[in-house]
């Protein structure tokens, strides 16, 4: 595994609207190899502490040591945030200032040929984020049926030639490499643009293997619930699926009332339990593509907790 230092994105912004308090505890619920968590340590020295999650428990390991010059003011957990709530707990994180979630794919997962997730090197087709548990991307092309296959890459991967593909993926059976399945989707999907043919295809089956939408609908409620009044939260989206969702529950816990427009009155009983810090995703600018081009696509939404009634 790759394990160099990654830039994290979008750290100002993240620091800017996240960080607004120097004391009690922040939750990084990705905490990959730690470059926003060692940010947030530096921005609240010296009372500040951490809790840092993560499915991968490679990445996890080697952020420990990236970060054990913080020494016992950070605490790491090999975790899914869709247990978020329960973990915060367990480690005695109750109500944290802030929490941040930076979703999808890190750079050093791609380089990770044995990982399976890049479509640039042949590889075990494995995707999963944590290696002990679940289906791997094999998995999946090899037992679903043809409905499911292209239901998955049309959900996850927005892909229109879905059918087309798995199709040709059940034709092909048994498959074992990310080499085979490159070559399988080359054969009946055709480049268009600067696109890869494969892109969404890896992408439509990395989610599934891994329930990451699932995973986010989960915890982003459980992070209202651990947040402090004034408390935070931050969530980096890379493409729509996962930005989608994110704005669709800011705006609802903002609002009093989530009945239907043409309901005689509020039945729901409903209370805004958010405020949002940004009324559009913030992007990064043009200076940071530049300098790191995985955060082209990156979109940034903040809310903060209110207070009790």
């Amino acid at each position: 595994m790759n394990t160099t230092e990654h830039e994290p994105v979008l750290i100002n912004e993240v620091l800017k609207d996240l960080v607004v308090k120097s004391t009690g505890w922040y939750v990084d619920c990705t905490v990959g190899l730690g470059g926003h968590s060692r940010a947030i340590l530096d921005a609240t020295e010296p009372e500040g502490q951490l809790l840092g999650l993560d499915a991968d428990s490679e990445s996890l390991e080697q952020a420990r040591k990236n970060l054990s010059r913080f020494g016992d003011r950070v605490r790491l957990v090999h975790g899914n945030f869709r247990d978020l709530r329960q973990i915060a707990l367990r480690n005695g994180v109750q109500q944290a200032n802030g929490v941040l979630m930076d979703l999808g794919l890190s750079s050093w997962q791609l380089a990770a040929a044995e990982r399976g997730f890049s479509f640039q090197q042949d590889a075990s087709a494995d995707m999963r984020f944590d290696r002990t548990q679940g289906l791997s991307a094999a998995d999946l092309v090899n037992t679903l049926s043809e409905e499911d296959i292209a239901a998955l890459l049309w959900r996850y991967g927005e892909e229109p030639r879905a059918r087309r593909i798995a199709r040709a993926l059940v034709e092909a059976r048994p498959i074992r490499t990310t080499g085979e399945l490159v070559d399988i989707v080359c054969r009946v999907a055709s480049r268009r643009g600067k696109i890869h043919p494969a892109t969404r295809t890896f992408q439509g089956l990395r989610i599934g293997v891994n329930r990451e939408l699932e995973a986010l609908e989960e915890a982003l409620p459980q992070a209202i619930a651990i947040l402090a009044p004034g408390g935070r939260l931050a969530v980096i989206s890379f493409h729509s699926l996962e930005d989608r969702i994110v704005k669709q529950f800011f705006r609802r816990e903002a609002k009093d009332c989530i009945c239907p427009p043409r309901s005689p009155g509020c039945v729901c009983g409903h209370h805004a339990t958010l405020r949002v810090i940004t009324k559009k995703p913030i992007s990064p600018s043009e200076e940071e593509v530049a300098r790191n081009p995985r955060a082209r696509s990156a979109k940034l939404r903040v809310a903060e907790r209110l207070g009790p009634r």
